[in-house]
């Protein structure tokens, strides 16, 4: 089984939401979500996009044909309630069915659908088939960084009062210049608005950052965003995750792209995370003039 391995729901959940000018969901090598359990489950609800596992007349599973399956980047299996990857239920059975023809290890679904549903129950339905178009309209979610705690996204985000009610966001870092969060008067939201440019210091604001974040994450969902998702906000958390883990930018950046794989913080922020990995470390860890960075 080398080639499955577990995927957790908030992996799933980034997977989902990942976007450039459109939502990768358009793409259709990117993901492709097996759902194994039965009819009527499926028919009930399921995870949005998901396609259900057909058998043939003997009870034993069939390999999807509306899929290049060797070349889908992400191909994640759930059933109900999976927690073991040595289990011997449906979802394993499917995952070892996919094993031979997919190029990128097999995911299993941690908990399955019951603990997916149960931290994301917005992303249940029971549509079956999306047309192009409606993919194209899919609208992202912030990422997830710290499950259920810590969201990254960018400002038409931070506007959808949906979105917030679904994410239950208590506060967020505003880093999108002169822009306002559009809230309503009655919305108990508390907001740290930072306003800089790609060549001023940044980090004169990572202390302040920290300690609302700090502050706030005790008691609620706080959300961090900039205009486009990619740089500040990026940014900002990744200093946050240096201060509060207290880990070296390399393997906090490692992390944030395993979250969002299109961050792209401008060269004076990597250099100014790089002295606050310095300042909070003690000592500088990570070698900010690789290109990587």
């Amino acid at each position: 089984m080398k080639n499955i391995i577990f995927c957790d729901a908030t992996e799933l959940y980034n997977m989902l939401n990942q976007s450039t000018r459109y939502s990768r969901l358009t793409d259709p090598i990117y993901l492709y979500l097996i759902d194994v359990r039965t009819k009527y489950q499926y028919d009930e609800s399921h995870v949005i996009t998901a396609k259900r596992a057909k058998k043939d007349k003997y009870e034993n599973y069939l390999l999807p044909e509306d899929v290049e399956l060797e070349c889908v980047k992400y191909c994640v299996v759930y059933d109900g309630h999976t927690s073991s990857l040595n289990a011997s239920g449906h979802a394993m059975q499917y995952a070892k069915l996919l094993e031979d023809v997919c190029r990128y290890p097999i995911r299993v679904l941690n908990g399955g659908y019951e603990f997916f549903s149960a931290c994301y129950p917005f992303f249940r339905t029971q549509k079956i088939f999306y047309m192009p178009q409606e993919l194209d309209a899919f609208e992202p979610y912030p990422i997830e960084i710290l499950p259920a705690k810590l969201y990254m996204g960018d400002y038409k985000q931070s506007c959808n009062k949906q979105v917030r009610k679904d994410l239950k966001i208590k506060a967020y870092v505003n880093l999108c210049h002169e822009k306002e969060i559009d809230l309503e008067e009655d919305e108990p939201i508390s907001v740290l608005h930072i306003t800089s440019s790609n060549s001023t210091d940044f980090s004169a604001h990572f202390p302040m950052i920290c300690n609302f974040l700090d502050e706030h994450l005790s008691k609620g969902v706080v959300c961090v965003v900039s205009t486009k998702g990619i740089s500040r906000c990026c940014t900002a958390v990744m200093a946050y995750l240096i201060h509060s883990q207290r880990l070296p930018l390399k393997d906090i950046w490692e992390y944030v792209e395993t979250c969002k794989a299109t961050i792209r913080p401008h060269r004076n922020f990597v250099h100014q995370l790089s002295a606050w990995e310095e300042f909070i470390l003690k000592e500088k860890i990570t070698d900010v003039s690789d290109p990587y960075y």
